[in-house]
């Protein structure tokens, strides 16, 4: 394989041929910051707020999209960077709810980390908002367009990893959206409720139903489990709050597989007042009797059952 080597913040790497200046910062620990990037979907470059400058271009591209060059010199921070990166954000607050306070991806935006991080309190420019209805047809999802920052990871999620084609860009300029075939809501489009779209959505557009108003990013914790429902081995991650289940999630886009109505739905059992706790195993009389785990999975007690069973 090919290596190239250049300059990033004064820093030399080398890293594969092929490689975007996006990747070779990552080996550097440099963080640049991104909205419509993910590493398991294609590479639109469509919101420019990774650019760079680049020794001897004419103009700052896109860090996600820009292939390396031998020799390259780059600054990812620069006078210039942190200007048209400071620009970009205003236009996007210029049409962004800033109801931070009450919104559920409080602490997990990356357009409030951003802003934070630039120094971008407010708009600087004035002009028409949208004023989308909220979209809770689905029973899974909640769509808040008014959100929408337009990055269209959702988009691809759905169509590269699922192949469900259920939302897509509709119209053009001021008036594009995300939208279901026919501008229809989610609800009666072709989703399957995989909630990959929710997971790779940069802000509050999207939003999982089952977990509103159960906690911000910052006071739940996540364990990844693998689902046991089927043969397939689903993995996922089940959101917890103060030690108690509030829903599940599901992992990056393209990590294990979407989850499904089983794995979804079977939240339920955990909650339910029927469900038996502990190990129960049949005495020598018949009756069903709480058993220690360590009981319940010995070995040697299952197969002397078996050998019972097969005399």
């Amino acid at each position: 394989m090919s290596m190239v080597t250049l300059t990033i913040n004064g820093q030399k790497v080398t890293v594969p041929e092929g490689s975007t200046v996006l990747e070779a910062a990552e080996k550097l620990g440099i963080s640049i910051p991104t909205f419509c990037h993910d590493p398991n979907l294609t590479k639109p470059g469509a919101c420019r707020i990774c650019v760079v400058e680049v020794q001897g271009a004419r103009n700052l591209p896109a860090s996600c999209v820009t292939p390396v060059t031998g020799g390259m010199v780059v600054e990812t921070h620069s006078a210039a960077v942190l200007e048209a990166r400071r620009t970009i954000l205003d236009l996007i607050l210029a049409n962004h709810p800033l109801d931070c306070l009450t919104c559920e991806k409080s602490g997990a935006c990356k357009l409030q980390e951003y802003a934070y991080e630039y120094g971008v309190a407010g708009t600087t420019f004035d002009g028409e908002r949208h004023d989308y209805p909220l979209d809770d047809s689905n029973p899974y999802i909640v769509r808040d367009m008014n959100k929408c920052i337009l990055c269209g990871k959702c988009v691809r999620a759905c169509t590269e990893i699922k192949g469900q084609h259920a939302v897509d860009f509709a119209r053009r300029g001021f008036e594009t959206k995300v939208s279901a075939p026919l501008d229809n809501p989610l609800g009666e489009s072709e989703c399957v409720f995989c909630n990959n779209c929710v997971t790779v959505c940069p802000v509050g557009a999207l939003s999982d139903k089952q977990l509103l108003g159960k906690g911000r990013a910052f006071e739940v914790e996540k364990e990844p489990v693998t689902c046991t429902f089927c043969d397939a081995g689903c993995e996922f991650d089940v959101v917890k709050r103060k030690g108690k289940v509030l829903g599940v999630a599901a992992k990056a886009a393209a990590v294990g597989r979407p989850l499904c109505l089983k794995g979804r739905l079977g939240l339920d059992f955990i909650h339910n007042p029927g469900r038996v706790n502990p190990p129960l195993m049949k005495d020598d009389n018949g009756q069903w009797v709480e058993t220690p785990w360590e009981a319940a999975l010995g070995l040697s007690e299952v197969v002397a059952k078996l050998a019972r069973l097969k005399d």
